[in-house]
């Protein structure tokens, strides 16, 4: 996966609290005990022989009085519900030197006993709305996509194609001239056939070790302007089918341009379209959405709200997650 700098290396954490054993990657959502929690703190699981045996919890380290041992398992049950092998146990909720800060201890596992059980823990802050974990907040609760659902719905503003409606909002947020994200077309493509209820959102995230990615990004956004979201969905294929030539300027320029002429549209008069500060400031909105959702990745799939990275994740499993927020957003199948 392209990430956008060495500095978010513990978001992936973040996603993968979310979207446990997809991506290797990926691992450390709610990471390890961080070093001032030694590894003490957190008893060893022992490897199990079949299904996972967690250490016992004991009523003495619930010492917190929020969230609730049945809250956590709720927030647990949202992020990992999707598997029917996943299974863990809450093992503490204990009060911390930081009023209304709880951390919470989490012993995780597979039933096929295939995966040593792992103890992971994070801090629930006051108000019981946010959680930290790593370096990051991120939402708690027993519906914990809903806030990052509400800032797509209102500031998601890509192209689309599939339903007009939000009901079900599939946001990709991808860059021309990454290369995990030309892989993913195939999957997105097919999302489109096995979701057409689903609004499939395309939002540029052009990162900055890509030289080419602004300029394909504001191209993308005056195809859109002037020939609407299925000229668009041209274009990007086109521009990913080329991706290599993004390589050089003389080449990115010749990529754009063909794109562009396959999408039906004039080459010139999109590049100045794509020079002028509106549109440059339409592209630096779409960045600042994903920073705001707490992306730190491309591509990466918000399914209402959901973060999913889909570079190097199986199809099944990113539809199996997509089924699953269906069945907890209460959407007709």
């Amino acid at each position: 996966m392209t990430r956008p700098s060495a500095r978010f290396a513990s978001v992936a954490a973040l996603v993968a609290l979310s979207l446990p054993l997809l991506q290797a990657a990926a691992q450390q959502q709610v990471p390890p005990a961080p070093a001032q929690d030694s590894a003490a703190s957190v008893p060893a699981a022992p490897a199990p022989a079949a299904a996972p045996v967690f250490p016992k919890p004991d009523p003495a380290n619930f010492t917190a009085s929020s969230p609730t041992k049945e809250a956590v398992d709720t927030f647990l049950q949202a992020l990992w519900g999707y598997d029917d092998t996943r299974v863990w146990e809450v093992w503490a909720v204990q009060k911390t030197e930081v009023e209304g800060v709880s951390k919470v201890i989490v012993y995780v596992g597979d039933k096929t006993g295939k995966q040593k059980p792992s103890g992971t823990l994070f801090f629930v802050l006051p108000g019981g709305k946010h959680i930290i974990a790593g370096d990051e907040i991120v939402p708690f609760g027993e519906h914990p996509f809903a806030e990052y659902r509400a800032q797509l719905q209102q500031r998601a503003d890509g192209p689309f194609r599939g339903s007009a409606t939000k009901d079900l909002e599939l946001v990709e947020f991808a860059d021309f001239q990454c290369p995990h994200c030309k892989e993913a077309q195939a999957n997105m493509d097919q999302l489109a056939v096995d979701f057409p209820k689903a609004r499939i959102v395309f939002q540029n995230y052009p990162l900055p070790q890509h030289p080419a990615a602004a300029n394909a990004a504001a191209y993308g956004v005056c195809v859109a302007k002037q020939g609407g979201s299925n000229a668009f969905f041209t274009f990007a294929a086109a521009v990913f089918e080329g991706q290599d030539g993004l390589a050089t300027p003389d080449g990115a320029t010749l990529t754009l341009n063909s794109a562009v002429a396959k999408a039906g549209l004039d080459p010139a008069k999109i590049a100045a379209c794509a020079a002028t500060p509106a549109v440059i400031g339409q592209v630096d909105a779409s960045v600042k959405l994903a920073k705001d959702l707490n992306i730190n990745q491309t591509p990466v799939l918000m399914v209402n709200g959901r973060q999913v990275p889909i570079g190097g994740t199986s199809y099944d499993k990113i539809k199996q997650v997509i089924q699953y927020q269906e069945k907890l957003d209460g959407i007709a199948q």
